[in-house]
């Protein structure tokens, strides 16, 4: 695989962890449960530090690391209703919509792995895509307790 292909690659995956962490920080601002909250802000953390981390693999392949979420910084691929469903401040709709929003970071990490990555690259897709998973399962179980207290 040419370095431009991993770039465009990585740069895809930079803005999906830039969308995720202002995805989650916002939802965190609508929830009412103090553990999510803290949870949904974890993540935010997290997307913000594996951005950072695709984003020294670009310029360590010779590139130029996106540095915002698609759409310049607006919330977009699954996140984009997180906004309209927090001014409700209902729980299990924020949920709903993160979860919602990290199956387009599972597939997007998924898809990144049926490339031929160089090297640490692909290392470092390997160990985020499990992340990705464990956050995405995570929300998941979140959203499926909201709805049996519903």
């Amino acid at each position: 695989m040419q370095n431009d292909k991993a770039i465009s690659v990585l740069n895809n995956l930079i803005e999906t962890c830039k969308d995720g962490e202002l995805g989650f920080k916002t939802a965190a601002e609508g929830l009412t449960s103090a553990a999510t909250k803290a949870k949904f802000l974890e993540y935010s953390r997290q997307r913000g530090e594996m951005a950072r981390e695709l984003q020294s693999e670009v310029r360590r392949l010779g590139g130029d690391p996106e540095k915002a979420g698609s759409i310049s910084g607006s919330m977009h691929r699954g996140w984009l209703d997180i906004k309209s469903v927090i001014t409700g401040k209902d729980d299990h709709a924020i949920v709903a919509e993160a979860e919602r929003g990290e199956d387009v970071a599972k597939s997007a990490y998924e898809s990144a792995l049926t490339e031929a990555l160089p090297g640490t690259a692909e290392t470092v897709v390997r160990a985020q895509a499990l992340k990705v998973r464990q956050a995405h399962d995570d929300v998941r179980d979140l959203r499926d307790r909201e709805k049996v207290a519903r």
